[in-house]
């Protein structure tokens, strides 16, 4: 029988931390040896997820964390200004990681892709682990052959720090990447500064944040005679726990770093 695999949960206080911390516990080949975060230190992630005390607390240094459990993955769900710190604590140490992290930059995936190399260790950062959403990313980049404009709307709930998201990003990315020149600007003057949202390469993104929300994303291609509109929604976290878990699966068997569960899946 083959060892499980040990996980430490990096933001397992979070919301999305408590979803994966749960659903780490509740899956066979996984083993969860640690939970890091700032609040509700000295508490059982066991009873702070809603099951049976699994004498595994709620601890505040990551480093010490790292060193004591020895987890083989470490998994963070934090915020832009805390991850890159765990990170580098991470893969110095020589442990994988999977990032959900949203709001990383250019330079700070450079840096991850230099410690992988220089620590011999495995990163994954995805800006989505909701296999409907990596699908809408990859029906996207096909559909931007064939529409000359495109624009992108992304809702999210009132209190996600970053904007826009990643996963509106990363399709902007993929999109770009298919066509040989950016999309044409749009023809008008704003009223409102800022009333068409940001501009990447030609495509606007437009950031939404209300309560009620968790992720969704529209992709609206125009062309001649006809629109194209491409729709992503999560309704719950419990819609990124299965990508979550083939990260953490798979990350030891995928050399260096990665960016977007997508190359992970197809």
């Amino acid at each position: 029988m083959l060892s499980k695999i040990r996980v430490l949960v990096s933001g397992a206080s979070g919301r999305m931390g408590r979803e994966v911390s749960k659903t780490i516990l509740n899956d066979e080949e996984l083993q969860l040896v640690g939970a890091v975060d700032k609040m509700n230190i000295g508490k059982d992630i066991g009873n702070l997820v809603g099951l049976e005390p699994v004498n595994i607390f709620l601890q505040e240094d990551l480093a010490a964390g790292l060193k004591s459990c020895k987890p083989q993955v470490m998994v963070d769900f934090t915020t832009p200004a805390t991850a890159m710190p765990n990170i580098r604590v991470a893969l110095t140490s020589g442990t994988n990681v999977v990032v959900g992290t949203t709001g990383l930059t250019p330079d700070n995936l450079t840096e991850i892709n230099g410690l992988c190399t220089k620590y011999q260790v495995n990163a994954l950062v995805a800006p989505n682990f909701a296999v409907g959403a990596l699908l809408m990313m990859r029906f996207a980049a096909t559909a931007a052959k064939y529409f000359p404009q495109v624009e992108i709307i992304e809702l999210h709930h009132d209190q996600k720090l970053d904007a826009p998201s990643g996963t509106s990003i990363k399709t902007a990315e993929m999109i770009l990447a298919g066509r040989e020149q950016s999309s044409p600007a749009a023809i008008g003057e704003e009223k409102i500064k800022g009333v068409r949202g940001g501009e990447m390469g030609g495509i606007h993104l437009h950031s939404i944040r209300l309560p009620g929300l968790i992720a969704h994303q529209e992709v609206i291609f125009g062309g001649q005679g006809q629109t194209l509109t491409i729709r992503h929604d999560s309704m719950s976290r419990e819609s990124f726990m299965p990508g979550v878990v083939l990260a953490v699966k798979t990350v030891s068997q995928r050399p260096g770093f990665t960016y977007g569960l997508e190359h992970y899946l197809f």
